[in-house]
């Protein structure tokens, strides 16, 4: 059986614990830390769709576009933490988008 992996999982680009590593790289764990921590805020509050906010939501995803883009190219290398930081705010974007294409299907 084959299982499907989103994710490269690099030792060195991946945070680890003791010894044991994450099960993804910094940059996936901070997507998905990110795209997560926007749903407590539609718990409590409402949040008003429009298109400020979804030009918003693409402008706060061009930092991880940018930092993942110049490391493939061979650019400059990154480090985790920067990793993880544009990840976590380009899956707060990500999941604005989501939310607002589905609602205006």
């Amino acid at each position: 059986m084959t299982r499907l992996h989103i994710c490269h999982r690099l030792p060195e680009r991946t945070f680890n614990i003791k010894g044991h590593y994450f099960p993804l790289c910094s940059r996936c764990t901070g997507i998905l830390i990110g795209s997560l921590s926007f749903f407590p805020f539609l718990y409590f509050d409402y949040i008003h769709y429009s298109l400020n906010l979804l030009i918003f939501s693409i402008l706060i995803m061009f930092p991880t576009f940018i930092d993942g883009y110049t490391q493939l190219i061979g650019l400059r290398e990154s480090n985790n933490i920067l990793r993880f930081s544009t990840g976590l705010i380009g899956g707060l974007g990500m999941v604005i988008c989501l939310i607002m294409f589905f609602e205006f299907i």
